[in-house]
């Protein structure tokens, strides 16, 4: 069934656990999180960022993304990740997204604030939720940035008293918050601030904590931030590694003068990727 964002973090909220949202770039990522989200019985949200754009236009995988949320069982938000532009964001309104994401941690904090409270508007009418970003986890959504593994000194850890303002000012109905995870590949493993996400739940009266960069981070942690507060979880890195893996040794596993299927490539990595949302699914809804 459709629901919003908001609803969907009320879910988590009362049932103490974290809802899993996975970018479904192409149609097979979209079938394993929906069939992993009903085997489990738990909620869900798909996502499609705006960088995703190159991959597939979300004028075509977004009306089948809010499709296959009315048809499923289980309570999923459709929610566009990382909209960089408000022209973008009235597109997924357009399409029938129930939740979207305004991007503007790269923005002076005024910018960022005015700018949010304009697709605080748009959803109104719409009857979508916010979710919007303060701080900066360096790297951008598509993992590009510094692969050495040294520490991004562009990270800026999200400050819970001017998160209190910002959430205020806008109105938001949750707050991507960056306290030490970062998008794409980890190479060493991360050192996470919890009393981040303690203190932006007191300060605004428990505002939903999103938490990017999740693939990657121990159970352990993931554990930890969920008991902090973190209500959603984006995870997507190690799920498109999983399905390339799959895609890799399906390929390799035949002989020289075996033909290769693209049909069968790509339900091999749907299907290794069904697996891995679900391992993840099982970690976030651990409460």
């Amino acid at each position: 069934m459709l629901v919003t964002l908001k609803e969907i973090l009320e879910i988590a909220e009362e049932r103490k656990m974290a809802v899993g949202a996975f970018n479904c770039p192409n149609l097979e990522s979209l079938q394993a999180i929906i069939n992993a989200a009903q085997d489990l019985n738990l909620p869900v949200i798909l996502q499609f960022a705006q960088c995703h754009e190159p991959w597939i236009p979300l004028s075509l995988i977004g009306p089948v993304m809010v499709d296959a949320a009315k048809k499923s069982t289980v309570p999923v938000c459709v929610h566009l990740d990382h909209g960089e532009t408000l022209e973008y964001l009235q597109t997924a309104l357009d399409i029938g997204f129930t939740g979207i994401m305004y991007d503007g941690s790269i923005l002076p904090y005024e910018e960022n604030a005015a700018n949010t409270k304009k697709a605080v508007a748009m959803a109104k009418r719409t009857g979508a939720s916010v979710e919007a970003e303060l701080g900066s986890m360096g790297r951008r959504e598509s993992g590009a940035g510094d692969m050495s593994g040294e520490d991004d000194e562009t990270k800026i850890y999200t400050d819970p008293e001017l998160a209190k303002s910002f959430v205020e000012e806008t109105g938001i109905d949750a707050l991507a918050c960056s306290f030490g995870t970062t998008h794409g590949i980890y190479l060493k493993e991360p050192k996470l601030d919890f009393d981040v996400v303690k203190n932006v739940r007191r300060l605004t009266g428990n505002i939903p904590v999103v938490m990017h960069g999740g693939s990657g981070v121990s159970a352990g942690d993931f554990a930890k931030a969920i008991e902090a507060g973190v209500r959603k979880i984006n995870y997507f890195t190690y799920m498109d590694k999983a399905g390339g893996n799959a895609a890799k040794d399906s390929i390799g596993s035949l002989s020289a003068n075996d033909p290769v299927f693209f049909s069968s490539v790509s339900m091999a990595a749907r299907d290794e990727m069904q697996k891995d949302v679900a391992r993840a699914m099982k970690v976030f809804g651990n409460s």
